[in-house]
């Protein structure tokens, strides 16, 4: 009797088996010496605490499943996609917050990330304080001033930094802190989709340019995902017409997520030396998500309050690996630790886009 077996099984079981193999080449040198990160809440660690904004995640439950339980500012309950890829590196330390980082730990890298922060100045200005991308790369210049200062020359510290992972991970809340808010602003009466991406993604091209020459030379950017699926969506951005809205909000994601493709294309042809990757963040979410036991995927793990949020020193749900989401917003720690091991080492040609993160950080400059 022939046995059939389904797509997804199959890249269940190799996700184990190549998780098994990067935790043993973890403990080996470092596949990079150093990691930048730039985004948002997903990737955020502290960066918020301090801010007078309500996009922040230093207070409990956030961070229970985290090292001794310890509410950093990570939007969810344990590791972000970022700390796990780090690990995957072969990094020995977590990457610090721009917030706290200070004498040598630089040399390892920095996470610039901030909660609401968009590609556009204005975007989440309605949650408070953030680090729009802009001034995420205006620290990027201060951390590059005093690497030179640590390693004595510019050519130096340009050295150190083109063997460095840098990961992009912008354009969700242009889209779910901008252009679907209405109330607050006017994107959505100003552009079409189609323009509204276009848009997004001339001033992308620009701000990497710039990072590109601040040091920058192998760069990872994720795709947007289908951030209309998300239980927020559900219940605050679609409250009417919901499969209608939900569609429309995924849409407008895929066409930025298109341009994003092509713009790749661009950055490699035009700057030097330049090795970026497209992470197909939409193609990894589908499939059946109870395969790799997912069973709850419409609602978060912790109560949330009318933003999205945990509320505060509520009690989460203690199948919390079953749960696709913590809160409103954003994944579980056991979801980040699937985005985060495709990303590394794609399952499908599909998934990167020319190669994946383990490609990339091998590239001899």
């Amino acid at each position: 009797m022939a046995c059939k077996i389904k797509p997804w099984y199959a890249i269940l079981v190799l996700l184990n088996l190549v998780s098994q193999l990067q935790d043993y080449c973890a403990h080996a040198a470092p596949q990079a010496p150093c990691f930048f990160i730039f985004g948002d809440s997903l990737a955020d660690n502290g960066n918020n605490n301090n801010l007078a904004t309500v996009a922040k995640a230093n207070y409990h439950p956030f961070g229970i499943d985290f090292l001794n339980q310890t509410t950093t500012g990570r939007f969810t309950n344990g590791r972000t996609t970022v700390d796990i890829i780090g690990e995957l590196l072969g990094l020995d330390k977590l990457i610090p917050s721009f917030a706290t980082a200070g004498g040598r730990d630089i040399l390892i890298g920095v996470n610039y990330a901030s909660g609401g922060a968009g590609i556009r100045d204005e975007t989440g200005k309605q949650l408070g304080g953030r680090i729009s991308l802009n001034r995420q790369l205006q620290n990027h210049k201060v951390t590059l001033s005093s690497l030179i200062k640590l390693l004595g020359t510019r050519e130096s510290a340009a050295n150190h930094l083109n063997k460095c992972l840098y990961y992009v991970a912008m354009g969700s809340n242009d889209y779910l802190n901008n252009y679907f808010v209405p109330g607050y602003y006017n994107t959505s009466r100003l552009y079409t989709p189609e323009q509204f991406a276009k848009v997004l993604i001339v001033q992308y091209y620009k701000q990497l340019k710039r990072l590109y020459h601040l040091g920058a030379r192998k760069i990872a950017l994720p795709g947007l995902g289908p951030v209309g699926s998300i239980p927020y969506a559900f219940s605050n951005l679609c409250r009417n017409n919901v499969a209608t809205c939900v569609a429309n909000i995924n849409s407008a994601a895929q066409v930025f997520d298109a341009r994003l493709v092509l713009l790749v294309d661009r950055l490699n042809r035009d700057l030097e030396d330049a090795h970026f990757i497209y992470l197909n963040s939409s193609g990894m979410s589908s499939g059946d998500p109870s395969v790799l036991g997912f069973n709850v995927v419409d609602v978060g793990c912790c109560p949330v309050r009318s933003d999205g949020q945990c509320i505060p020193n509520s009690n989460p749900c203690k199948n919390r690996t079953e749960y696709v989401f913590w809160d409103a917003f954003h994944p579980t720690e056991a979801l980040n630790q699937f985005t985060a091991r495709r990303s590394y080492t794609a399952f499908l040609p599909s998934d990167a886009y020319p190669y994946d993160i383990s490609h990339l950080v091998q590239i001899k400059l």
